[in-house]
């Protein structure tokens, strides 16, 4: 038999995940085509032309030992390079020792947890929030402790502050955020660590302010504020999955704040927990491709005109949503029928057209819903259609 809480996870598992294979099975019934899958955060734009002149360059040379072991937190000469990426966006001074190279941001955040939770620890998050956090928390022993958001997905300090207490380890932040798109303004960053600066010198536990970045670069309104300048306690971690199209590749990394406390237990824990994790490291080959790519990424311009265009398609079926300021999701208000029905009925009506996304209820917002726009602008066009029908025959 399975372990019980394998099972739990089981019987509640990623409705995006559910969602996408549902699209896999439409599509072979109706044809790619005709169905209108915005279930996935799976960026479809291929990586720069840097990346593959890169790899090829690599692969041709085929550097003795460089498919080998490497220290567990990564090429130094990658870390030196990340760091000085680090330095510009986060606008504090740090080098290769502050860098530990990760299996994705998914990798980076269950080492940081590992790292840092003890069996019975508390994280905060906004809801909503990625759904995947509170498997990396429960991982560890730790509990995910939910609070709402304001009405504009901002942070709500008051309603932090009121959940914040001896047992909380950390808080995560996702900014721009998965679902709603939100990029946190540095005003609200400052007020979050003015907040956590005193609840530290309080109760003598300063909580870990840990900020998942893989949507940094694909923000369109305004320049995404740091978070490492902000507050000492900080963590920043990354990946190559949207920046780069990478998210096959595994790639990411972890910085750590210069003045953050017991800097060195720290890092030595994070890089022990990635050997024993059972990451060992992050991929070669990868590691020595984004070394050499901090300044490349994939073009910004093309997921603001799936934004534009998918938003004309909402407005049009008279679907009322969040308008993202950065990453490539749309979240939407499940609109309300005479019975009132909730996210999760109104899914699967769209499906009925054909229409695929994903129900707030797995943020942690019921009554709403997402819908990832990395698919062709073709298709976002083409679904209005489905779109208006669908809410004809809803309301």
């Amino acid at each position: 038999m399975i372990a019980d809480n394998i099972k739990t996870a089981l019987a509640s598992s990623s409705m995006i995940r559910k969602m996408f294979e549902e699209g896999i099975l439409l599509k072979k019934q109706y044809g790619a085509d005709k169905v209108f899958d915005f279930s996935l955060g799976n960026p479809d734009i291929e990586p720069p032309a840097e990346f593959h002149e890169l790899f090829v360059k690599l692969a041709k040379e085929d550097e003795k030992g460089s498919h080998g072991y490497m220290p567990n937190a990564g090429y130094m000469s990658v870390r030196e390079a990340l760091a000085k990426k680090v330095c510009k966006e986060q606008n504090v001074k740090i080098d290769g020792s502050h860098i530990v190279m990760s299996v994705g941001a998914a990798g980076a955040l269950n080492t940081v947890f590992k790292t840092i939770c003890n069996a019975g620890d508390e994280v905060i998050v906004t809801r909503p929030y990625f759904m995947e956090y509170r498997p990396y928390t429960n991982n560890h022993g730790a509990k995910l402790v939910e609070v709402d958001a304001l009405d504009n997905f901002d942070l709500d300090i008051n309603a932090i502050g009121k959940a914040l207490n001896e047992k909380t380890s950390a808080i995560i932040i996702n900014s721009p955020n998965n679902p709603t798109g939100k990029i946190y303004s540095k005003e609200s960053l400052a007020s979050l660590a003015s907040l956590l600066t005193e609840h530290g010198k309080k109760t003598g536990r300063f909580v870990y302010l840990v900020s998942d970045e893989p949507y940094r670069e694909i923000a369109y309104t305004t320049d995404v504020p740091p978070v490492l300048c902000c507050y000492k306690e900080s963590i920043v971690v990354s990946s190559y999955s949207k920046s780069l199209s990478l998210p096959g590749e595994r790639i990411g990394f972890i910085a750590v704040n210069p003045d953050i406390a017991d800097k060195d237990d720290l890092i030595n824990g994070l890089i022990y927990a990635t050997r024993i994790l059972g990451f060992v490291n992050a991929p070669a080959l990868m590691q020595r491709m984004v070394g050499s790519l901090t300044e490349a990424r994939v073009d910004v311009s093309i997921y603001r005109r799936r934004r534009d265009a998918f938003i004309k398609v909402l407005n049009e079926a008279g679907i009322e949503f969040a308008n993202p300021e950065g990453a490539f999701y749309l979240f939407c208000k499940a609109p309300q029928s005479k019975d009132k029905k909730d996210d999760k009925t109104f899914v699967e009506h769209l499906k009925k057209y054909l229409i695929l996304g994903v129900p707030g209820s797995g943020f942690g917002k019921p009554g709403w819903l997402r819908f990832a726009y990395c698919v062709d602008e073709k298709i976002i066009t083409a679904s209005g259609p489905a779109f208006k029908e669908a809410m004809k025959n809803w309301i």
